[in-house]
């Protein structure tokens, strides 16, 4: 005698499985990483990628920054992060939660974090750097950039990381120019050595027309715009905010040229964050 019931509930299962992990991956294939189901692994963003991230004060879009760092280091490539709002301790606990280790990874010599606030780089105690420093400080990105192409043991895939820029200006008291051509700098990268660069900003911190000239390049440079937005209807409990995809013709997975909009609903979790279409539950 044969029972068909356990397999009825294994594809129900397999079914579910599917379901949730496709919802939690739409950030992922709106950002050109894919997932190999079949070794479990993902993709690091697409080579000579440049993606914008812009959040406000009343939705933050730290959550992005994190998870593109874990998908980045889940893969084989290396990242540079260039941190201006918290101290590696920071990050480490965040990304343990997520399942990523990135004490062992800087161990490894795939993670390497610059800590701006211990370099000096506040308000308070900037000195010079407007006046140099910034490109003084690209120069140490670069060289680690081609210290990892040139070691056989490091992959060749490189992220660089900056959260954020709006703090890139203060360490360049407040010099657009300073500010712009050390981002101008950070995005020959991409075309040099094919890196991908990743960056945070705060858009509602400009005012004017003046200071809106570094949201501009920005956008201009990027071939990815994420926008991280409170939920238009307000407040809710089970939808945290709204993520507005700008994908400027990148290259998917069948390699077919793209260049749309996605709109999502995201819900913040501890151990991370569910994407979703508005409408559906995750």
């Amino acid at each position: 005698m044969s029972f068909d019931i356990p397999k009825t509930i294994g594809k129900k299962k397999s079914l579910k499985i599917a379901t949730m992990e496709g919802s939690s991956n739409l950030l992922d294939e709106a950002l050109g990483i894919f997932h190999d189901i079949s070794s479990s692994s993902s993709s690091s963003l697409p080579s000579r990628s440049c993606v914008l991230i812009e959040d406000c004060v009343e939705t933050s879009g730290a959550f992005v920054i994190h998870h593109i760092l874990k998908r980045s280091l889940s893969s084989s490539a290396s990242v540079i992060f260039v941190s201006l709002s918290h101290p590696f301790s920071h990050y480490d606990r965040i990304l343990r939660k997520l399942g990523c280790n990135l004490a062992a990874h800087r161990d490894s010599g795939r993670f390497f974090f610059f800590d701006m606030l211990m370099l000096g780089c506040t308000d308070q105690s900037v000195g010079n750097i407007h006046t140099g420093g910034l490109i003084e400080f690209y120069g140490k990105i670069q060289k680690v950039v081609e210290d990892i192409i040139s070691s056989s043991e490091n992959s060749k895939n490189i992220t660089i990381m900056l959260d954020d820029f709006s703090l890139i200006e203060v360490a360049a008291k407040g010099s657009f120019n300073h500010s712009l051509d050390f981002l101008r700098y950070c995005y020959t990268l991409t075309s040099e050595f094919g890196c991908s660069l990743v960056i945070l900003n705060h858009e509602d911190i400009y005012l004017g027309e003046e200071s809106l000239t570094p949201i501009v390049q920005m956008e201009y440079l990027a071939n990815i715009l994420i926008k991280v937005e409170p939920l238009a209807t307000g407040l809710a409990t089970d939808v945290h905010g709204q993520l507005t995809v700008l994908n400027k013709g990148m290259i998917d997975k069948s390699r077919s040229s793209t260049n749309k909009v996605q709109n999502f609903h995201f819900k913040l979790k501890e151990n991370g964050s569910n994407c979703f279409y508005p409408g559906t539950r995750a």
